[in-house]
């Protein structure tokens, strides 16, 4: 699977971004398709998860509120809607892909198999 994550910018605190991540190569519909970001100096850390048919999602407790994962079958594109952005947001965010036939959400980078480039995504003070 080939993953192409786009979005990213420079934003003020209370901003919004929208984060896409287009993909190719597999049945779209069959690929729990999660965003991690990895802020300077830090580990890579679950964000959002969303399952193949859209039905299902998860977030980590820090963006619960703010963020919204959804998807589209039809373009093969996963989208990250970003809200009232914090610098702590701050961080290069990813895409990832792991092909399920049930949808498990999973929290680790470790249990995917495909990724995005990353964009980055600056909140100001």
């Amino acid at each position: 699977v080939q993953l192409q994550a786009s979005g990213g910018g420079l934003v003020q605190a209370g901003g919004s971004l929208r984060l896409s991540c287009a993909a190719s190569g597999r049945t779209f519909s069959l690929l729990t398709m999660t965003w991690f970001h990895q802020a300077p100096g830090k580990e890579r850390a679950f964000v959002a998860t969303i399952g193949g048919n859209g039905g299902s999602t998860y977030y980590a407790d820090s963006v619960k509120g703010r963020f919204t994962v959804s998807r589209d079958n039809a373009k093969s594109t996963v989208y990250l809607q970003m809200n009232s952005l914090k610098p702590e947001d701050t961080a290069v965010y990813y895409c990832a892909a792991k092909t399920d036939r049930i949808f498990r959400p999973a929290y680790s980078p470790k249990q995917y198999h495909s990724w995005g480039q990353g964009t980055l995504v600056t909140v100001s003070s």
